[in-house]
Protein backbone atom coordinates (compact mmCIF):
# COMPACT_ATOMS: atom_id res chain seq x y z
CA UNK A 1 0.00 0.00 0.00
CA UNK A 2 0.84 3.46 -0.86
CA UNK A 3 1.50 6.27 1.45
CA UNK A 4 -1.39 8.47 0.13
CA UNK A 5 -3.54 5.52 1.06
CA UNK A 6 -3.39 6.23 5.12
CA UNK A 7 -1.45 9.79 5.17
CA UNK A 8 -3.08 12.86 7.00
CA UNK A 9 -3.51 15.43 4.05
CA UNK A 10 -3.83 19.29 4.51
CA UNK A 11 -1.26 19.35 7.45
CA UNK A 12 -0.45 22.55 9.46
CA UNK A 13 2.62 23.89 8.61
CA UNK A 14 4.72 26.90 10.03
CA UNK A 15 7.68 28.80 8.87
CA UNK A 16 11.34 29.85 10.64
CA UNK A 17 9.34 33.09 10.94
CA UNK A 18 6.78 31.68 12.92
CA UNK A 19 7.09 32.66 16.78
CA UNK A 20 7.04 29.40 19.59
CA UNK A 21 3.84 30.65 20.48
CA UNK A 22 2.10 30.28 17.51
CA UNK A 23 3.64 27.24 16.95
CA UNK A 24 2.32 25.79 19.89
CA UNK A 25 -1.23 27.08 19.17
CA UNK A 26 -1.41 25.97 15.41
CA UNK A 27 -0.18 22.13 16.88
CA UNK A 28 -3.34 22.04 19.58
CA UNK A 29 -5.65 23.43 17.02
CA UNK A 30 -4.50 20.45 14.77
CA UNK A 31 -4.36 17.94 17.98
CA UNK A 32 -0.59 17.46 16.45
CA UNK A 33 2.91 17.19 18.02
CA UNK A 34 4.90 18.13 14.75
CA UNK A 35 4.48 21.16 12.23
CA UNK A 36 6.03 20.81 8.74
CA UNK A 37 8.43 23.67 8.63
CA UNK A 38 8.12 25.66 4.62
CA UNK A 39 9.85 28.26 3.03
CA UNK A 40 8.02 31.24 1.35
CA UNK A 41 7.03 28.78 -1.98
CA UNK A 42 5.71 26.16 0.61
CA UNK A 43 8.34 24.05 -0.24
CA UNK A 44 9.71 21.73 3.14
CA UNK A 45 12.69 22.83 4.97
CA UNK A 46 12.29 20.96 8.15
CA UNK A 47 10.23 19.74 11.11
CA UNK A 48 9.29 21.32 14.43
CA UNK A 49 8.14 19.21 17.41
CA UNK A 50 6.16 19.75 20.65
CA UNK A 51 9.96 18.66 22.22
CA UNK A 52 11.38 20.90 20.35
CA UNK A 53 9.40 23.82 21.45
CA UNK A 54 9.27 22.80 25.42
CA UNK A 55 13.25 22.11 25.34
CA UNK A 56 13.37 25.77 23.99
CA UNK A 57 11.52 27.04 26.51
CA UNK A 58 12.73 25.23 29.02
CA UNK A 59 16.39 25.82 28.90
CA UNK A 60 15.66 29.37 27.84
CA UNK A 61 14.87 32.44 29.56
CA UNK A 62 12.41 34.10 26.96
CA UNK A 63 8.88 34.23 26.09
CA UNK A 64 7.25 31.69 23.22
CA UNK A 65 6.41 34.74 21.55
CA UNK A 66 9.90 35.98 21.50
CA UNK A 67 11.34 32.73 20.13
CA UNK A 68 11.03 31.75 16.33
CA UNK A 69 10.77 28.55 14.80
CA UNK A 70 14.03 29.14 13.15
CA UNK A 71 15.49 29.45 16.37
CA UNK A 72 14.42 26.15 17.24
CA UNK A 73 14.86 24.19 13.99
CA UNK A 74 17.83 22.24 12.67
CA UNK A 75 19.22 20.21 10.08
CA UNK A 76 17.43 18.86 6.95
CA UNK A 77 14.15 17.31 7.99
CA UNK A 78 13.38 13.43 6.57
CA UNK A 79 10.31 13.02 4.44
CA UNK A 80 8.33 10.40 2.02
CA UNK A 81 6.58 10.68 -1.25
CA UNK A 82 3.12 9.96 -1.92
CA UNK A 83 3.75 6.92 -3.53
CA UNK A 84 6.28 5.86 -1.33
CA UNK A 85 5.54 1.74 -0.24
CA UNK A 86 4.34 1.94 3.82
CA UNK A 87 7.35 -0.79 4.93
CA UNK A 88 10.03 1.73 2.78
CA UNK A 89 8.57 4.46 4.87
CA UNK A 90 8.77 2.06 7.99
CA UNK A 91 12.17 1.15 7.45
CA UNK A 92 13.23 4.59 7.13
CA UNK A 93 11.37 5.63 10.57
CA UNK A 94 13.27 2.28 12.25
CA UNK A 95 16.36 3.76 10.97
CA UNK A 96 15.99 7.49 12.18
CA UNK A 97 14.13 6.62 15.00
CA UNK A 98 10.85 8.75 14.38
CA UNK A 99 7.72 8.25 14.39
CA UNK A 100 6.01 10.97 11.50
CA UNK A 101 7.41 12.28 8.70
CA UNK A 102 6.10 14.84 5.66
CA UNK A 103 4.81 13.86 2.84
CA UNK A 104 6.32 16.02 -0.18
CA UNK A 105 4.77 16.68 -3.67
CA UNK A 106 5.61 17.83 -6.12
CA UNK A 107 8.73 20.44 -6.22
CA UNK A 108 8.99 19.57 -2.79
CA UNK A 109 5.82 20.89 -1.15
CA UNK A 110 4.17 19.17 2.16
CA UNK A 111 1.25 17.32 0.66
CA UNK A 112 0.84 15.09 3.83
CA UNK A 113 1.97 13.90 6.96
CA UNK A 114 2.34 10.21 7.54
CA UNK A 115 2.52 8.54 11.54
CA UNK A 116 2.54 5.28 12.96
CA UNK A 117 -0.72 6.09 14.32
CA UNK A 118 -1.51 5.91 10.56
CA UNK A 119 0.23 3.09 9.82
CA UNK A 120 -0.95 0.97 12.89
CA UNK A 121 -4.89 1.57 12.42
CA UNK A 122 -4.28 0.92 8.59
CA UNK A 123 -2.71 -2.46 9.46
CA UNK A 124 -3.79 -5.23 7.70
CA UNK A 125 -5.72 -3.52 4.75
CA UNK A 126 -2.04 -1.98 4.00
CA UNK A 127 -0.35 -5.45 3.78
CA UNK A 128 1.54 -4.39 7.36
CA UNK A 129 0.68 -6.80 9.88
CA UNK A 130 0.16 -5.01 13.30
CA UNK A 131 3.06 -6.91 14.42
CA UNK A 132 5.50 -5.47 11.70
CA UNK A 133 4.64 -1.97 13.21
CA UNK A 134 4.61 -2.55 16.64
CA UNK A 135 8.24 -4.04 15.98
CA UNK A 136 8.98 -0.94 14.36
CA UNK A 137 7.73 1.32 17.52
CA UNK A 138 9.77 -0.68 19.56
CA UNK A 139 13.00 -0.20 17.90
CA UNK A 140 11.78 3.76 17.84
CA UNK A 141 11.40 4.09 21.13
CA UNK A 142 13.76 1.81 22.70
CA UNK A 143 16.17 3.39 25.20
CA UNK A 144 19.25 4.16 24.11
CA UNK A 145 22.50 5.80 25.86
CA UNK A 146 22.52 9.09 25.79
CA UNK A 147 25.59 11.29 25.14
CA UNK A 148 28.15 11.53 27.66
CA UNK A 149 28.21 15.02 29.54
CA UNK A 150 31.55 16.50 30.30
CA UNK A 151 32.11 19.30 32.71
CA UNK A 152 34.96 21.33 33.29
CA UNK A 153 36.90 20.89 36.97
Amino acid sequence: MKVKSVMTTEPRTCTRATNLAEAGALMLDADCGILPVVDEEGKLVGVVTDRDLYIALATRNQRASDLTVGDVVHGQALSCGPDDDIRAVLATMRQHRVRRLPVEGFGGTVTGMVSMNDILLAAGRSGVSEAEVVGVLQAICAHHQPALHVTAA
